[in-house]
């Protein structure tokens, strides 16, 4: 396991869309480049058929080396520790592209062991290629029902860890759960049958300092369901949603973006609150802004919104103009 002084700063990326491509198909690699999305995984796994495998690392360290990435976060997705494809999947694309890696996306995670697993391994190509130790990200998947009982030690698991992410598909299928549409709510449950999940997931990402992220609707024309499902998400406080079509980067980049007035609204809180607190501003604990008295717990709330409004590239429309005697 990395140890923390090893371990940089871990990074804040916008990760609205998280946009999903086949590891084995050189067009989807060539026009995912073009796209808005804020990250990008490339997709050893479910994407990969058995056969694809082996070649597919191949052409996204060929792509992450020669394609043109900028602004967004590049990952590859490997294949889970079940498998007998994972240790290799790590090491062709660490010692083939880690230079131009951000994170490595460990699916169908269920304990902590798989994470500290992977970090050993990646501590260990690091060093032998000399790269950075510790500077590429891990992004856990839970997918099935022990991962999400263990996921409070996997979010503590490594400081490589960046995110914690729902994959929806393979946990609807490890509880039984009586539905065939990815993300949509099964029939006959009368309240929303997600929101434990989600929730569980958010409190461990939070507790942690990672970013929570939701996972895929595969109906991929439905534009429409799609709003619907990333707003409930992004309602409860994820910071993102996988994209698996074009027509879904745009609808996911809204709906995790702060509203312009929304923006605004907490840059002023915070400039109004730091000069209150000030000298010149009388060191006040709580003050009025406009009809909104504001304090510390007013700044927290006001501070995420302004992060993710910054990471989405928003631009200040207005300005806190101290109020004269």
């Amino acid at each position: 396991m990395t140890t923390p002084d090893a371990a940089p700063a871990k990074p804040l990326r916008p990760r609205r869309s998280c946009l999903a491509v086949p590891g084995s198909n050189p067009r989807f690699l060539e026009k995912a480049q073009g796209l808005p999305a804020d990250q990008v995984f490339l997709d050893l796994e479910d994407a990969c058929a058995p056969l694809a495998k082996e070649g597919a690392r191949h052409t996204i360290v060929k792509f992450l080396n020669e394609g043109d990435w900028t602004g967004k976060t590049r990952v590859v997705r490997v294949n889970d520790w079940t498998t007998h494809w994972t240790y290799r999947d790590v090491i062709t694309v660490v010692e083939g592209a880690g230079a131009n890696l951000d994170c490595i996306m460990l699916p169908k995670v269920q304990d902590a062991q798989q994470v500290h697993a992977l970090d050993m391994l990646l501590t260990q190509i690091e060093k032998t290629v000399g790269l950075e130790t510790g500077r590429i990200g891990i992004e856990a998947q839970i997918e099935n029902a022990r991962g999400l009982v263990n996921v409070d030690e996997i979010a503590a698991a490594s400081p490589r860890l960046e995110t914690v992410i729902f994959g929806p598909a393979d946990f609807m299928a490890s509880i039984n759960m009586k539905s065939l549409v990815v993300g949509e709510q099964p029939p006959g449950y009368p309240a929303d049958a997600y929101h434990y999940i989600l929730m569980r997931i958010l409190m461990a990402a939070r507790a942690n300092d990672l970013q929570a992220i939701d996972g895929p609707y595969l109906q991929i024309k439905n534009v429409e369901g799609y709003r619907e499902v990333a707003q409930r998400a992004a309602a409860l406080g994820f910071d993102g949603k996988w994209v698996l079509h074009p027509g879904q980067v745009d609808a996911s980049n809204e709906i995790f973006s702060p509203s312009q007035e929304d923006y605004d609204h907490a840059e002023l809180i915070l400039d109004a609150y730091e000069y209150f607190t000030s000298e010149e501003g009388g060191k006040k604990g709580s003050a009025m802004l406009g009809d909104e008295m504001i304090d510390e717990a007013s700044r927290k709330m006001a501070l995420v919104v302004a992060g993710k409004g910054r990471a989405a590239g928003l631009s200040r429309t207005s300005r806190f103009e101290p109020p004269q005697d």
